[in-house]
């Protein structure tokens, strides 16, 4: 009787946990499990913990008997992560990396370099999970931890992405993740999450851009427009921050103020103490980029009703899609409830119910 060959399977392992959870998991289930720890471009002389993440990874991949690589996607990941948020920020917009780190390195460039070299997966420790509906679409769901539900990082997946992907923790919560890995004997088992991009480290988001972008003062101006203050370029702020620039009035200073509006061309924020006037505010957004993860548009009309998340962990809200733009890859999505503080270049994603829909950046 001959062998069952098994079918090999890439775990990206980050050094963390969840990751080191899901390859024992998969080895678990008697997949061909090969360890690989995804070098990506840090810049020189900023902090980033990657030599102490690669090496738990190799101990984790030692403890569980697992072959272990190293890919070099550093130019891919300054080509696709860092030149997009550098140009992002350059034009006012806000980014956001993590949703293209999935989209183009994690699921684009580490997905090609597992297949060519003979895997029929990739799995990462993301809180989500894939079905293969009915329909034989590949359905992108919700993980069953509400805390840590990662699904709207990956709204930008498509067809091939979700199958070839396997994400073992997503029907996990995160207590019963850490349990799972004192059960495997894993070294990673207490280590604490990590927080944020890795090529930051501890650094200040603003320091980090000021190595790409040089500051220039600009004016902060008040609803009426008068000059209350000043600021060190408007790529370093955000709609609905309340910190990274100075008021004139002493007084003022100690009442909090939030950017509502920026104008790249004359280098100048409004700010308000009012939070919830925002030049995004409202109920209409319009959505470009878009990705749908089933590659088929859902139904448009007021009658069908999704729900749609505008930041990580954000609320969802009712909405539906009003028009489609499928020559400029637009949307236009109307929400039942205002939301403020929303800022161009953000990502959308929409769900019904369980299931991410796709999404796209907001214009």
């Amino acid at each position: 009787m001959s062998k069952k060959i098994k079918q090999r399977v890439f775990v990206g392992l980050s050094g963390g946990v969840d990751s080191s959870v899901s390859a024992a998991i998969l080895k678990e289930r008697e997949f061909d499990v090969i360890g690989a720890f995804i070098k990506v471009w840090t810049p020189p002389g900023l902090p980033c913990p990657w030599r102490e993440d690669r090496r738990d990874a190799m101990r984790v991949a030692a403890s569980l008997k697992i072959p272990f690589v190293t890919i070099d996607l550093e130019k891919e990941y300054k080509k696709e992560i860092i030149d997009y948020m550098i140009s992002e920020y350059k034009a006012g917009r806000t980014p956001n990396p993590d949703m293209m780190c999935n989209k183009r390195i994690k699921f684009g460039a580490f997905l090609k370099k597992a297949v060519d070299s003979g895997a029929s997966f990739v799995a990462t420790g993301h809180y989500a999970r894939i079905k293969n509906g009915n329909d034989g679409k590949y359905k992108l769901l919700k993980g069953v931890d509400g805390n840590k539900d990662q699904s709207y990082f990956l709204a930008m997946l498509n067809q091939s992405q979700l199958s070839k992907i396997i994400f073992p923790v997503g029907g996990y919560t995160k207590p019963q993740v850490r349990k799972k890995a004192v059960k495997y004997k894993l070294p990673t088992a207490l280590k604490k999450d990590s927080q944020g991009l890795c090529f930051v480290g501890e650094v200040d988001m603003k320091d980090f851009l000021k190595n790409f972008i040089k500051p220039k003062q600009g004016k902060v101006l008040s609803e009426k427009g008068s000059v209350i203050g000043g600021h060190d370029g408007v790529p370093f702020l955000t709609i609905g921050q309340r910190h990274g620039f100075r008021l004139f009035d002493k007084d003022a200073s100690r009442k909090p103020h939030y950017v509502i509006k920026k104008d790249i061309k004359t280098n100048t924020i409004t700010v308000s103490e009012k939070p919830l006037q925002s030049e995004f505010a409202g109920k209409n957004v319009s959505l470009g980029n878009i990705n749908w993860c089933s590659e088929n548009a859902p139904a448009i009309g007021a009658k069908n009703i999704y729900s749609c998340v505008i930041r990580y962990r954000g609320d969802e809200i009712k909405c539906f899609i009003d028009k489609i733009n499928d020559k400029k890859n637009t949307a236009e999505i109307i929400m039942k409830k205002s939301q403020y503080s929303i800022s161009g270049g953000q990502f959308m994603a929409i769900y019904k119910n369980d299931e991410c829909l796709g999404g796209g950046a907001i214009l």
